[in-house]
């Protein structure tokens, strides 16, 4: 839509000396008067004396989307940093902008027009989800090798910059695209929305992205400082379809994402669409703690035939995949586990001009197998859905992942709804097991599995163990604490071209996939545990190596049998020195175990006998009508153990990489006392969370010796990387015992050869283990409490490390981790700081989080999409600290520019923060290295529960002012 753009630049401050005769700067702005459509705002500060050679200070990009599609953005006003893409941050300036349209601007963003675009993965704070469309997808190709990092025709300077607004006119195109594709399924936002980048060598850069279409609903509320989203009992009061019958006005952890989240119904509607996104509709109308659909006592029949409504809705449908990872109670009817998909293409043949191919069609061949591979585990939808891609030189592999699952027939049915609400409570089921059913037949499975009746309801059969790629159901009975669990793999492969090389990776990737379950395997029982939750597998592809790397948060479920022990056995029982040795491993394994229960405090309940094992009848009395071939009954009998607590998972050690498996086991050492950590948002069995949290990321880069390298050196290598990491991690945040690292997100990378890059992201939370026994205290005492949590909330660490012990210790040669700052600016203004002004009561801190929920706060506005990327490049790589400086400061440069832009818009936090990409290349024999970092999140206003309670409401403190005033900017 046409309109104009105000921009007012007010002042300037931390400029560098750009006249060194007289150590000052004469500096003046040129802001970009070309017309915006997919790109940001570009101001570009520059000085008078160095004007005529075309030396700028520094760059200045703004994104005013969130000024067209947030009801909550009408200014963005702040200081923003300088940023130049080889000094880095170079002062500050501060401006204000506004967007005036020829037309009425509410009129606009109620008008169709205003697609909302959110990074969390499920129904955002303070909205409810009409209607859930679908999957959406798109992509974008620019086949300019502009995106290589040698340019030998421009300035660096003027080349990263191009790259830069290349990079963000392609993400602002694909973000157009994706809103229309929303539109004609007549949708207002994108959840999940996942947008990544390819970058093919001479085949070009390649934009992606993938989301889940919906149509959301603001909550009506009447006041700012009460969103319904995270408060139960208030919210209940106002909405009277949606009331909680085990309401906790005393949780004083966080609530889960969706756990209070209310929807009205809207009847699903028939439309044209486009083949390339797929418009599933389901109207959700869920009571508040409504269990699980399928064990409800609903009749038979009636049952029968919504489940085949659902499923034929879902089948007609290109392709019925959902972004999301957290869901409703009662969404999910059944869960049959991950499916999978992997293809490896050579990008020469996009360019073929005998059969040319297109990468819409190798994706569209990629989900369709995963829509298979979901039928074949008797479900009509996959949640939880991702696609990656590894690339090197020409060879490239797509990846696709999710989990199967059969969603709630009624949250199809058209119709008003209200009228069943009282017959959906009585018929929801209390133990909340469900999910955890098998949504295949029995007598018919796809695979060989061991079924046991639900140690819950006793009613249907259950899996041994679960795999998925989604967050743990909020109704979902846990025993004990869960944990982040690994596998860690690497394989070498020939150096080849073309064709051969694909071939080579072609015929590695199904051992690697096997090795990677394996090790998954054992590690979940080692632990005691038989569910895994949030799996992210990812298969990375180097010139002389592969490396595979699954991340998954493990879990005891009170619905699934007690995981058997694991057993090992050898292939020469007759060497007694052998025989001693796979004893002594066998007691070790055994002992881990029992030290493993103790410690996540895993004590299932007794079971009497007869309902220990599966009631499964022997396979001759199986009737072979049912199968597809007759062969499959005598393979199930062959590989079918015994049931019940008997059951052992026997590895075999017949050679070398066995032995090493089964070390490997062994020297997977546990976290720290009062240490925890998982890759979902929420850790199973800790609810008393307090609101002192810390987000970081670290990056590690270590080159590999090409002396004697072999499997088992680089397997060990690899793990003693991971391992030290997460050691190094443990040890910054030792203060904040006890704590748990949640959402622990890990990124490999093969840049160069012999060159491995390990990135993570999470945050740190802490939590109250004497909160539960406090409970019932006065309320008195729970007033000083939080009085004294509000002062600690405004410091980013603990007094005694206020004084940012980063900056004191020396870097380690392969290493960079940064944890988020209170100022946008660089570390290198930050230094002449002292200790009183971290306490300094002034100061905001703009919060940064990858979890979509800040605990003991409120979510009460949503300012839009932060979607930003950045280019580095230095030539003094040495003099800058070597990988580790350059790699710690870049990426606080780029934690200070997100706050800035979050200040500005008048927010005070980033949720759902991930890095998606970081690209780094180095030249140490020109003492020169670059790096791309992409990052994105949504930036919201939160409330902190105590400040809800002591704090009268006024709406009009929420937002931020629009101006501020001197050094005191809250940024």
């Amino acid at each position: 839509m046409p309109g104009k753009l105000k921009v007012k630049i007010v002042a300037g401050r931390h400029l560098p000396v750009m006249d060194r005769a007289s150590d000052l700067t004469d500096a003046f702005v040129e802001v970009d008067d070309e017309e915006l459509q997919d790109e940001p705002l570009q101001i570009t500060v520059l000085d008078h004396d160095t004007y005529s050679a075309n030396d700028a200070i520094g760059k200045v990009y703004i994104d005013i989307d969130p000024l067209l599609y947030s009801e909550a953005a009408t200014v963005i006003s702040g200081w923003f940093p300088i940023y130049d893409t080889i000094h880095g941050i170079r002062g500050e300036i501060n401006v204000v902008v506004k967007v005036d349209l020829f037309n009425d601007l509410n009129r606009f963003r109620q008008s169709s027009c205003g697609v909302k675009f959110f990074c969390t993965t499920s129904i955002p704070k303070c909205y409810r989800a009409v209607i859930i469309h679908g999957f959406v997808e798109e992509l974008v190709v620019n086949e300019d090798p502009e995106y290589q990092w040698i340019d030998r025709i421009r300035t660096p300077r003027a080349s990263n910059e191009a790259r830069q607004r290349l990079i963000s006119l392609m993400s602002g195109e694909l973000q157009r695209k994706i809103g229309l594709k929303v539109l004609e399924m007549r949708g207002n936002a994108v959840v999940g929305y996942l947008q990544c980048f390819d970058l093919e060598g001479e085949s070009g850069l390649v934009v992606r992205a993938i989301g889940t279409a919906c149509t959301l609903d603001k909550l009506s509320n009447t006041s700012a400082f009460l969103p319904a989203c995270n408060s139960p009992s208030k919210e209940m009061k106002e909405i009277p379809f949606n009331e909680d019958p085990n309401p906790n006005t005393h949780s004083s952890g966080p609530s889960t994402p969706l756990k209070n989240q209310t929807y009205s119904f809207s009847p699903s509607k028939s439309y044209s669409r486009q083949s390339s996104s797929s418009d599933t509709d389901l109207s959700l109308t869920p009571k508040t703690g409504m269990g699980s659909g399928s064990a409800g006592k609903e009749g038979g029949p009636f049952k029968t035939l919504l489940r085949q409504q659902t499923q034929s809705a879902l089948e007609q449908r290109e392709f019925p995949f959902f972004t999301l990872t957290t869901f409703p109670p009662g969404f999910l009817v059944h869960v049959g586990g991950v499916v999978s998909a992997r293809s490896v293409k050579l990008l020469d043949r996009i360019h073929n001009p005998d059969e040319p191919e297109t990468r819409d069609a190798w994706w569209a061949e990629i989900r369709q197998e995963i829509k298979s591979h979901a039928k074949a585990l008797g479900c009509h939808a996959v949640v939880g859905y991702s696609e990656s891609t590894s690339i090197c030189e020409e060879v490239c592999i797509l990846s696709a992942s999710g989990t199967a699952a059969v969603l709630n027939p009624r949250f199809l049915q058209d119709g008003t709804m209200e009228g069943c609400l009282e017959q959906r409570i009585e018929e929801a089921s209390p133990p909340g097991c469900g999910f955890c059913h098998i949504p295949y037949d029995e007598l018919n499975m796809p695979f060989p599995a061991h079924l046991t009746y639900c140690y819950n309801c006793r009613k249907q059969k259950v899996p041994d163990v679960l795999f998925t790629t989604i967050d743990l159901p909020v109704e979902a009975i846990v025993i004990g604490k869960g944990c982040l669990i690994q596998a860690r793999l690497c394989r070498l492969k020939k150096k080849a071209q073309a064709e051969a090389n694909a071939t080579s990776i072609s015929n590695l990737l199904p051992f690697m996939e096997y090795e990677v379950h394996t090790q998954l395997m054992n590690k979940l029982k080692l632990r005691g545990m038989n569910a895994l939750f949030g799996l992210r597998i990812q298969i990375t592809v180097g010139e002389n190596m592969l490396m595979g790397l699954a991340s998954a948060t493990g879990v005891y479920l009170a619905a699934l049998p007690t995981p058997g022990g694991i057993q090992i056995a050898g292939k020469t029982p007759n060497d007694g020195t052998y025989e001693q040795h796979i004893s002594h491993m066998q007691k070790k394994i055994n002992d881990t175990i029992a030290k493993n229960k103790e410690l996540y405090e895993i004590n299932p309940p007794e079971l009497p006998e007869e309902i220990i094992g599966s009631p499964i009848p022997e396979p001759r009395q199986r009737s072979r009508l049912l199968r597809s071939q007759s062969e499959s009954s005598d393979e199930v009998t062959e590989l079918d153990l015994s049931h019940g607590k008997k059951d052992a998972f026997v590895l075999e050690i017949d050679d070398t990489d066995a032995m090493e498996d089964v070390h490997s086991l062994l020297t997977d050492v546990p976290p720290p006392s009062g240490f925890y950590s998982c890759n979902t948002e929420i850790m199973p069995g800790i609810n008393n969370w307090t609101p002192e949290i810390q987000m970081f990321t670290a990056v590690r880069v270590s080159r590999l010796s090409n002396i004697n390298l072999t499997n088992q050196t680089l397997n060990k290598n690899f793990n003693d990387l991971c391992e030290n990491l997460l050691k190094s991690l443990y040890f910054k945040l030792r203060s904040m015992v006890p704590c748990c690292l949640c959402h622990v997100n890990f990124t490999v990378a093969l840049p160069e050869d012999e060159l491995v890059q390990i990135a993570v992201t999470a945050v740190a939370i802490t939590f109250d283990k004497n909160q539960a026994l406090q409970a019932n205290k006065a309320p008195a005492e729970k007033s000083q409490q939080r009085a004294s949590t509000d002062n600690e909330e405004q410091l980013q660490f603990p007094l005694e490390l206020c004084s940012d012990p980063l900056a004191s210790q020396p870097f380690s040669p392969a290493k960079a981790a940064s944890l988020d700052k209170a100022s946008p600016l660089a570390e290198g203004y930050l230094r002449h700081r002292s200790v009183p002004s971290c306490t300094n009561s002034t100061v905001s801190v703009v919060k940064m989080t990858p979890l979509s929920f800040l605990p003991g706060a409120k979510i009460t506005k949503y300012l839009g999409i932060i979607n930003m990327f950045f280019i580095r490049e230095t030539t003094s790589l040495r003099e800058e600290g070597g990988v580790s400086g350059f790699l710690h400061a870049f990426i606080a440069e780029v934690f200070a520019m997100v706050r800035a832009h979050v200040a500005a818009l008048g927010g005070n936090a980033v949720v759902s923060y991930i890095m998606k990409q970081c690209v780094f290349m180095e030249n140490p024999n020109k003492n020169q290295a670059q790096c791309l970092i992409n990052v994105s999140g949504d930036a919201v206003i939160f409330v902190r529960e105590s400040e809800l309670e002591i704090l009268p409401v006024q709406p009009s403190t929420v937002v931020s002012q629009p101006t501020s005033s001197g050094g005191d900017v809250t940024t």
